[in-house]
């Protein structure tokens, strides 16, 4: 069982975050000892590994709340993640033209 510090090391996340994720629900509660310190196993650490991960790379927290469900109950349809994939590829295709126009526009000046 890890400590919430030990956690926060391995998955490179502030203290403070792990706590902001548990009170809107990505992850869950963790259990406490007789003095309320929390304790987390290897599912805590994989799946805020997997949050982190999602986070660098540009999802928003609904998206990831959304494939966190997924993953949680696994008879949903795939069409589901798909959406969702679907929906991030949008906001990055129009992240890179923003950044192409912006290029453009300083290369001019």
């Amino acid at each position: 069982m890890l400590t919430i510090g030990t956690l926060a090391k391995r998955t490179g996340t502030k203290v403070q975050t792990i706590r902001y994720y548990e009170t809107i629900g990505l992850m869950p509660e963790p259990e406490r000892t007789e003095g309320g310190q929390r304790r987390y196993g290897q599912a805590d650490l994989d799946r805020l590994g997997f949050v982190r991960h999602g986070r660098q790379l540009g999802f928003s927290l609904e998206a990831i709340r959304e494939l966190l469900d997924l993953a949680d109950n696994p008879a949903q349809s795939c069409a589901d993640a798909d959406s969702i994939a679907q929906r991030q590829l949008k906001q990055v295709e129009d992240r890179i033209a923003r950044l192409q126009a912006l290029q453009i526009e300083l290369k001019r000046m």
